[in-house]
């Protein structure tokens, strides 16, 4: 792992509003390029989301590795986000409501906030409003209550569906001034309730996708100040990371828990790899004070901290994007299928190679979870 961070040309794709222009690229990228013509220039939301398993598939041609794919299909929804919320402000423009009586900033949360998407997600997100007087907020959050709504509709329609826990900036749980939003994480932090460490665990990891980013700043600077002295709260952090245990059985082995499997061969790598690799990493960084949102980028700044050896660092973020691989592999073989797109990786599928790498990797993913939890860390 590098530990020397330098932004990829990649990540430049979809940072625009428009859709990159391939006409004048060279010919050793023509499987992205032809992907991006066959899309077109105006693609209607819904077609530019139906397009990213096309966009998976030209990514793997260019031999780009998962991790780095999975960065770029985060980058693709963020595209997404901004066009929904675009369009959102101009329909309530047309409808006279006007412009935003306020500043704000829309964020995507989960694994989009942490650039580690796959196929099929559904929403997580959340807004931070400028602080204004409280005698103003009927009219002022009737405003963004109305954008939430308009913005998340425009994404349910697009083909990212709403989130079944209702994660998102439609509910005032989801959408608060900043200040507000300091006094949540007081609450949340302030002792060791199972429901307040679940709730602030999905807001801990995000990412600035519209409206004014120095919102964004302010509140990873609440983070910053309140979580590393939160000790009961790390606590029961700690605790939940049993709640998804990783996919060995007691001897070492590769097993799933068999919760919703579609056959007995089928381990969910979504829920029994990537959210303990995930949430481990999480719960280290945040006792560290790191500010980078995504895995990657907390391994990197949890060596520099001194709270991981690089060579560990550097074996979990392989484990990532192997973990990541497996399963876009699968749901590319789902979508193909008539399936959805979901965590499910059929392990007779698997060579032998690939079975002995999956469990080392679950082996290297527990040993983190124990090291997450033991005490003094």
């Amino acid at each position: 792992m590098r530990l020397l961070h330098r932004a990829s040309p990649w990540r430049a794709l979809f940072v625009g509003d428009a859709l990159p222009d391939p006409s004048h690229w060279p010919p050793m990228l023509a499987p992205l390029a032809d992907a991006i013509a066959a899309l077109g220039a105006a693609p209607s939301l819904a077609d530019a989301k139906a397009w990213q398993p096309r966009l998976v598939e030209a990514l793997q041609r260019l031999d780009l590795p998962a991790w780095r794919i999975s960065q770029l299909l985060s980058d693709h929804n963020d595209w997404l986000y901004r066009q929904a919320v675009e369009r959102s402000l101009n329909a309530m423009q047309a409808a006279g409501w006007g412009e935003p009586p306020a500043g704000f900033c829309v964020l995507t949360l989960g694994s989009g906030a942490r650039h580690e998407s796959l196929l099929g997600p559904d929403q997580d997100n959340a807004m931070i409003v400028d602080d204004y007087p409280d005698d103003a907020h009927t009219e002022i959050d009737g405003y963004f209550q109305a954008l939430g709504e308009r913005m998340t509709d425009a994404l349910d329609d697009a083909g990212i569906p709403l989130c079944s826990g209702h994660v998102m900036a439609r509910w005032p749980m989801w959408r608060k001034r900043l200040g507000e939003w300091g006094r949540q994480l007081e609450i949340w932090t302030s002792e060791r309730r199972v429901k307040r460490v679940q709730q602030a665990n999905i807001l801990l990891d995000f990412h600035a996708v519209h409206g004014d980013p120095a919102l964004a700043e302010s509140l990873r600077e609440l983070v910053a100040a309140l979580v590393p002295r939160a000790a009961l709260f790390l606590d029961e952090m700690a605790s939940l990371l049993d709640e998804t245990p990783v996919a060995l059985d007691r001897l070492g082995r590769l097993a799933g828990d068999g919760d919703g499997a579609p056959h007995e061969r089928a381990i969910n790598l979504k829920r029994q790899g990537l959210l303990p690799l995930s949430g481990a990493v999480r719960l280290l960084a945040m006792r560290q004070g790191c500010r980078a949102p995504d895995t990657r980028g907390r391994l990197r700044e949890l060596v520099m901290a001194g709270g991981l050896d690089a060579q560990r660092a550097a074996a979990l973020g392989d484990a990532l994007g192997r973990l990541q691989g497996l399963v876009l592999d699968a749901q590319l073989a789902s979508l193909a299928a008539g399936r959805a797109a979901d965590g499910w990786v059929d392990t007779a599928r698997l060579d032998a190679s690939q079975r002995l790498l999956l469990r080392q990797d679950m082996q290297d993913i527990r040993r983190l979870i124990r090291l997450a939890q033991s005490p003094g860390r």
